[in-house]
């Protein structure tokens, strides 16, 4: 996929990266959603609170921001370079919610990163550095991260498992 390079081409590729996921989440059962080893150890439910868990990192660092702070990226307890540590972390913190809690909070999160984006300006979407925790980067990119390019690899990983599963 191209990288946005307008208000347009972002939240179309995030709406139809979305729409992608959720027509292959829909191939999965409720029973399906449970079963561990959609992705190592996490089952399908554990790959959606992933997904909701970077668009509320999203969504923090974008409020931290605006009050003029520097959040620490990714985490305050882990840098870029112990990402499989921290996804453990997510991992662990929400795998024993109900998977329609889940399915709420997925639903819920999408919306919220949705919105803000959809009501920044275009200047401010693509302005790399426009906040001290954004480095080089623009809130696109960050966007981009927590959301098209990270639902593009839950399908692939979702997809791949159903392969196995359904034909196993």
């Amino acid at each position: 996929m191209p990288k946005a390079t307008s208000k347009i081409d972002l939240l179309n590729q995030i709406e139809s990266e979305r729409v992608k996921l959720e027509k292959t989440l829909s191939e999965v059962s409720d029973n399906q959603m449970n079963i561990p080893g959609a992705c190592g150890e996490w089952a399908v439910k554990d790959i959606l609170t992933h997904l909701f868990d970077w668009e509320c990192r999203f969504r923090t660092w974008y409020a931290a921001g605006l009050r003029g702070e520097k959040p620490k990226t990714p985490d305050e307890n882990f840098n870029w370079r112990e990402l499989p540590a921290l996804n453990h972390q997510i991992y662990l913190k929400h795998h024993a919610r109900s998977l329609d809690d889940i399915r709420a909070e997925f639903a819920r999160s999408y919306t919220l990163t949705l919105d803000i984006l959809r009501n920044l300006p275009e200047d401010q979407l693509f302005a790399p550095g426009l906040y001290s925790w954004l480095g080089k980067w623009s809130l696109a990119q960050y966007a981009t991260s927590a959301t098209s390019s990270h639902y593009r690899w839950a399908r692939t990983e979702i997809r791949k498992w159903l392969k196995g599963v359904n034909h196993g």
